[in-house]
Formats: C-alpha cells, sequence, structure tokens
C-alpha cells in the first residue's frame, strides 16, 4: 500500500498547515502551477516526488519537469497534467491521450476546482486537487490523500483555511 498527498496549484507558496499530511504521505505528487522552486525544497523528504509543470510555471520548472506524467504507483495506472478539463469536457487531446493510454487514474490542476468524478465512458476516475496556494479565484485551499493498494483507498479532501491565510 502506498499512501499519496496530491497537491497543485501552489502559485509559490506552501501553508505550513498541510506539512502534517504531507509528512504522512509516501509520495507526493504535484499537478503543476508550483510558482517557485523553493516551495518543491519546503515539501517533505520523500523517495517519490512527481511533478508536472503548469503554465505560470517559468522556464527553470519546465526544464526540471515534465508537462505530463504516465506512471504505475502502487499496482495502479496515472496519467498527470495540469491542464486537462474535466469530465465529459476534457481540454484539447485529453479524452484521445485517456483512451489510448488507460490510466486507472486521471489527475489535474489548473481549475482551482476540488473535483472526484468517476467517468463511466472512460472507466477511468477523475481527480483534481484544488488549489492550495493563495492566488486563483477559490475560497478554500484543498488538497486530497489517499492510498493505492491495486486500487484507489480511502480518499480524503483536505481543506485548509481560506485563501489568502496563511
Amino acid at each position: 500500500m502506498v499512501k499519496i498527498a496530491l497537491i497543485s496549484d501552489t502559485h509559490g507558496m506552501l501553508p505550513e498547515n498541510a506539512l502534517p499530511a504531507l509528512e504522512q504521505a509516501d509520495e507526493i505528487w504535484h499537478a503543476g502551477d508550483v510558482g517557485v522552486p523553493e516551495v518543491l525544497l519546503s515539501l517533505p523528504e520523500k523517495p517519490i516526488h512527481r511533478v508536472v509543470y503548469g503554465n505560470i510555471d517559468d522556464a527553470s520548472l519546465r526544464q526540471r519537469f515534465e508537462e505530463e506524467l504516465f506512471f504505475t504507483s502502487g499496482g495502479v495506472k496515472v496519467l498527470m497534467l495540469h491542464i486537462g478539463g474535466k469530465p465529459p469536457r476534457y481540454a484539447t487531446g485529453v479524452k484521445a491521450k485517456i483512451k489510448r493510454l488507460r490510466p486507472d487514474i486521471f489527475i489535474c490542476g489548473h481549475s482551482h476546482i476540488c473535483k472526484v468524478v468517476y467517468d463511466k465512458d472512460l472507466e477511468c476516475l477523475y481527480l483534481n486537487p484544488g488549489a492550495l496556494g493563495n492566488q486563483g479565484f477559490h475560497q478554500v485551499k484543498t488538497m486530497m490523500t489517499f492510498e493505492l493498494d491495486g486500487k484507489i483507498k480511502n480518499l480524503k479532501v483536505l481543506e485548509l483555511g481560506k485563501r489568502g491565510k496563511i
């Protein structure tokens, strides 16, 4: 079993109250819009950090990370990118990519809207952890935690206070 902490849209800041959940994870995944490299340096040390860059990330982050990742963790296939849309209206090319790769879980960020939906047509669980930073229109900072053991288990959405409050 692998414990995952999923974050996105930090936009240059990592709230301190996110650290306990991040510390309990085996792997930390960031679905883009990191903002500044210092955010990643402030993450707890883990054997695996999976990060994709987002539309606000500069050249230094784009050189270090990929636009999308397709990987297996805990026996579950995962596709992660920053701008993905949402079921049934995915961003251009995303639905075809999901059909081709057949991930069990599709993760994206960008919208700042925390959302979990099972897409029956694509047989794929859609996850967007919302936004953890202070930039954007979201009202509440959110992230997700879950476990992978051949399937996703114990999915939780964590609300970490209002945007603008540290």
